[in-house]
């Protein structure tokens, strides 16, 4: 009797932490995609990103560049983007502007320690994020060591 009882206590809290959510999570992107329309940006399960640009029933043709559209069902769409917002596209130009001219900064740094510091033919300049690489020629060993 009380193997019978753990086995139901088990598969009840089985289906709510498990099966319950991945149904609803299904519900929620059938019905996404149901809703899709004309304008809409989405992604195929072909990797494909296009934008709707007829819509009747379950066929729909996709633009996915100048001219070029692709007829097919709603089932080939995996996922509906949402719309993307300009004030976002400007932040990240700005971001990576500030990015560049940082790494232009630290690769003239680079440059002059370089030119500052005396090495023999056998050394070159090793930053902090790199690490000396040396022939096996200079150590003795050979290709035939390495396996």
């Amino acid at each position: 009797m009380q193997f019978v009882i753990i086995m139901a206590l088990m598969l009840g809290v089985m289906y709510v932490l498990m099966i319950r959510p991945q149904r609803q999570k299904q519900a929620q992107q059938q019905s996404m995609i149901e809703n899709a329309g004309v304008g809409d940006d989405v992604l195929t399960t072909g990797g494909i990103y296009g934008t709707i640009t007829q819509a009747e029933g379950d066929d729909v043709v996709v633009e996915i560049a100048t001219d070029l559209h692709v007829h097919m069902t709603r089932r080939g769409i995996a996922a509906v983007l949402p719309p993307e917002e300009e004030e976002e596209d400007e932040e990240d130009e700005e971001d990576e502007a500030e990015d560049e001219d940082g790494a232009e900064e630290a690769d003239d740094a680079l440059v002059a320690q370089a030119d500052d510091s005396s090495l023999d033919g056998d050394e070159a300049a090793v930053t902090d994020e790199e690490e000396a690489v040396r022939s096996g020629a200079a150590d003795g060993s050979t290709g035939d060591d390495r396996r």
